[in-house]
């Protein structure tokens, strides 16, 4: 099943990715982005449950009623991340295989002693 993840602003000012559900008027399964400074100036995302302190499961629901913008747009990495943090699997991308080319030893044949893995 597929899901349809958006990025929406909230009335009270928060960044919620989560689940949209037209027929309901509801997101469900709901994170926050809250950034994070860094030390070299920059800032961190960090997805967090909408509950958070005191739940640390993404879950829960809010009307749709108390959304104020819906991003056309956002970073593919981002719904990956928030995919992986609900449903508690990592996903893989397009190039993830092409990095295990040489873990069956050399010229990729099986057999090998493993020992080229480490250095």
């Amino acid at each position: 099943m597929a899901y349809d993840i958006r990025l929406v602003k909230l009335i009270t000012g928060d960044l919620a990715l989560g689940k949209w559900e037209e027929d309901e008027r509801k997101l469900k399964d709901i994170a926050v982005i809250q950034t994070v400074p860094t030390q070299s100036g920059g800032v961190q995302m960090m997805l967090l449950p909408f509950g958070y302190p005191f739940e640390n499961e993404i879950t829960g629901e809010i009307s749709l009623d108390h959304v104020m913008y819906v991003y056309k747009t956002f970073p593919d990495e981002l719904k990956t991340k928030y995919l992986e943090a609900s449903s508690n699997l990592t996903l893989s991308s397009p190039g993830d295989l092409q990095r295990l080319k040489n873990m069956g030893g050399p010229g990729g044949k099986p057999g090998g002693s493993g020992m080229s893995l480490i250095k």
